[in-house]
């Protein structure tokens, strides 16, 4: 099998990241493969212990066939240390896997990721492979919908070519072509108000270009039926998301079936169950939200405790 070398993007979390590499390492194909990290530098003295203490850790990280450490002198901010670490690799090696140092994987995750990119590599309307996938009973081994996704993921040198930088170009085409109700599965999930607050400097989201650039292209992505990826980054030291919500737990798979090559059209069965999910998810996690500021608000003035 041609193995895709890992890409692991590190800032300072130090806790998260070692659930992370202890997950990646229990994979059988983890020997057998490169591992580079890019590890982001601190916004200033702050977080400047943290961004030595991950990377006291990550020089010790053994497993691998080679380890390769990017250390960057000066903080990119996640969006750009993504952009630029994805570019470099699938420059350098055509074909990249993608991890984030707050993501628990399968021990499966590498060889389904792998399987995936040797069959569909000459598919050129396959974009990516993705490893997250909900919570949803009844979908399919594997299917495939329009667009790209950020958590833990896959693509080729001619997949990450077509990602487009410019977020205010992205949304422009997407309300000129009438697309912003489909780009939200039918207004599931406010990706386009995402991708908005991007645009205004309110996220540093790499991946809701990803997704918008994939998507107008009308090129697809292929998901498992059960995840092989656990996020577990919702804390206040994540870049874009701080609360937790349980509604996108998912239990990681414990086996592998041999990948088989799929018809390359969107399961449209598949996208309504997501979208029907990702309305109720809206709704519960608002109430979540809300419910979290109110308890720290609590905390914090009154020393209340939950």
């Amino acid at each position: 099998m041609n193995l895709a070398p890992i890409t692991l993007f590190v800032y300072k979390r130090v806790d998260h990241l070692i659930k992370t590499v202890a997950a990646l390492k229990n994979n059988d194909l983890a020997t057998e493969s490169e591992l580079i990290i890019f590890s982001d530098g601190p916004k200033g003295k702050f977080d400047s212990d943290k961004v030595k203490e991950v990377r006291e850790y990550i020089k010790k990280i053994d497993g691998f066939k080679r380890l390769q450490i990017i250390e960057r002198e000066k903080n990119f901010g996640l969006a750009n240390n993504i952009i630029e670490g994805v570019t470099e690799v699938v420059n350098n090696y055509g074909r990249i896997i993608v991890l984030e140092d707050d993501l628990v994987i399968s021990p499966y995750f590498l060889r389904f990721m792998n399987s995936a990119l040797n069959i569909y590599e000459k598919e050129n309307r396959v974009i990516s492979i993705h490893g997250y996938v909900y919570n949803i009973k009844g979908l399919p081994e594997t299917f495939f919908l329009r667009g790209a996704d950020c958590w833990g993921w896959a693509t080729w040198k001619r997949g990450w070519d077509l990602f487009e930088k410019d977020g205010e170009k992205l949304l422009t085409e997407l309300k000129k072509k009438k697309l912003t109700r489909e780009f939200d599965f039918n207004g599931g999930y406010p990706y386009t108000k995402m991708l908005e607050k991007h645009i205004k400097g309110k996220n540093d989201s790499w991946a809701i270009r990803w997704y918008a650039s994939a998507f107008l292209k009308e090129m697809l992505t292929l998901y498992p039926g059960k995840s092989y990826v656990q996020h577990i980054g919702y804390d206040y030291n994540s870049s874009n998301a701080r609360f937790r919500t349980k509604f996108l737990d998912t239990e990681i798979k414990k086996d592998f079936t041999d990948i088989e090559k799929i018809e390359i059209k969107e399961n449209i069965e598949a996208r309504r169950k997501i979208e029907k999910f990702l309305s109720n998810f809206t709704i519960r996690y608002r109430i979540e939200v809300i419910s979290n500021i109110i308890s720290e608000s609590l905390k914090r003035v009154v020393g209340w405790k939950k």
